[in-house]
């Protein structure tokens, strides 16, 4: 019904691999009869229609095939994973969860009921429909997270579209629209998804290493800490084709430092947010931070320098926060951006930059020059509230090996003060002993600002 067009590739391709899970491989027929046993499942335990339904999982077989399930069934799914722990709870109530499916590290399933009135507007609209829905939860990087409830059906119409199929690794999370993403790009193409239980540099270059992975959908942060690594000098990477990155700004530097590392290796950002969806994308060059957005059923525009979009796959709204959209349907990003003809440059959210006595301050551009210093591993720049001028800039920084903080403050400002103008450069710097970056491999500068 919903999914008819994703279960005749499935016929089409039944003997062909479909996902490697714990090494062990699974073809498209496994993974077929999987989602109809998974069908009867939720039949037999009254799981119907327009329920609320949670999964707690990462990529395996059965999460893969219950996602699909539930979607045939017209549930509207809630993904979480074991990044957003400490919060399961809230989004549940959040997004008025009536079941919830944990599946266990053997990938049994752990079925948990709740009593909680179905009031929401928003979900009485998708139940109207009778039609599939999913709820996304924000990362919270720049305030609260916030609950988008999508259509599927709007959300399915891009991949009914055949493209190239490749053999990729399902890097950025289940509940998140990347991983959403890539997971029914992969399946309506006949793809291959390599599943990791981990997501650190070594344990993903030894998964595209084994499994000959050629696509590799991933964040700046992630890219960085591989280069730092020199897992690439380790593992055998002549399979991997393409690296796309997206969920942040690309520092200059990092993006310069592995065009010449691994240049058989094509670079293609991608941008995409909860709230609409993952854009069709095209960079200028493998080395080039401009990128032509768009594609079907997307439309953009650029307002005071700040980006719009107008998407068909766009959510219905938020369950726990006022709409976003303007009053002729277009969603504030609130990402600035320069325009040079098709293309954009993302420049960082607006609420991140930092004004310096009237001087704008863009935390991706500082972190650029930071992230050239050899010593140092990760950085993540913030403002900083300042009676004389507004705001200073402010960094974060954990260091490769350790070294005496004054001695190192002072060779970092006279790094910088030949690649950055005075205002650009870090006024209060800290040194951390623990990573930049949350589960996600996405910087998150609220929190390093308040730590």
């Amino acid at each position: 019904m919903f999914l008819d067009f994703l279960f005749d590739v499935f016929r089409a391709n039944a003997g062909a691999e479909a996902i490697i899970w714990k090494n062990r491989s699974f073809s498209y027929g496994e993974l077929f009869a999987r989602t109809a046993h998974w069908r009867s499942y939720l039949q037999e335990n009254g799981v119907t229609n327009g329920m609320v339904t949670a999964i707690d999982a990462d990529f395996s077989p059965n999460a893969i095939a219950l996602m699909l399930a539930l979607i045939e069934t017209g549930c509207i799914v809630v993904p979480l994973t074991a990044s957003v722990a400490a919060k399961k709870s809230d989004f549940m109530g959040i997004a008025q969860v009536t079941v919830s499916l944990e599946l266990t590290v053997t990938d049994e399933p752990r079925l948990t009921r709740f009593d909680r009135p179905a009031t929401n507007g928003i979900l009485e609209q998708l139940r109207s429909r009778g039609h599939p829905g999913l709820i996304l939860f924000s990362s919270g990087s720049t305030g609260e997270s916030k609950a988008a409830v999508h259509d599927i059906m709007g959300m399915l119409n891009k991949f009914k579209l055949r493209r190239h199929a490749r053999r990729a690794i399902t890097f950025l999370l289940y509940d998140h629209i990347g991983g959403f993403n890539t997971m029914l790009y992969q399946l309506s193409n006949g793809g291959c998804i390599v599943t990791v239980q981990n997501r650190d540099p070594d344990t993903v270059l030894a998964a595209i290493q084994k499994h000959k992975v050629e696509l590799l959908p991933t964040s700046p942060t992630f890219i960085n800490l591989m280069l730092l690594s020199d897992g690439h000098r380790r593992y055998d990477l002549s399979s991997l084709q393409v690296v796309t990155y997206g969920t942040e700004p690309m520092p200059e530097s990092t993006l310069r430092r592995f065009h010449s590392t691994l240049p058989h290796i094509n670079l293609q950002q991608t941008y995409g947010l909860s709230e609409v969806g993952i854009l069709r994308s095209k960079s200028r060059s493998s080395d080039s931070l401009w990128v032509k957005l768009g594609g079907e059923g997307f439309q953009t525009r650029v307002v005071d320098g700040i980006l719009q979009i107008k998407a068909e796959s766009a959510m219905l709204g938020y369950l726990n926060a006022p709409s976003p959209f303007t009053p002729d349907g277009w969603f504030n990003t609130g990402d600035k951006v320069e325009v040079d003809g098709e293309y954009f440059r993302i420049l960082g959210r607006e609420s991140e930059i930092i004004n310096v006595g009237g001087q704008k301050v863009y935390p991706a551009e500082v972190e650029s020059v930071l992230q050239e210093m050899p010593e140092i591993a990760e950085a993540s720049v913030y403002g900083e509230k300042n009676a004389i001028v507004g705001e200073i800039v402010c960094a974060a920084v954990r260091l490769r090996h350790a070294r005496d903080a004054r001695d190192f403050q002072r060779d970092l400002r006279r790094f910088c003060l030949g690649r950055l103008q005075e205002f650009q450069v870090p006024v209060r710097i800290r040194l951390v002993d623990s990573a930049l970056h949350g589960q996600r491999f996405k910087k998150n500068r609220r929190e390093t600002a308040a730590s």
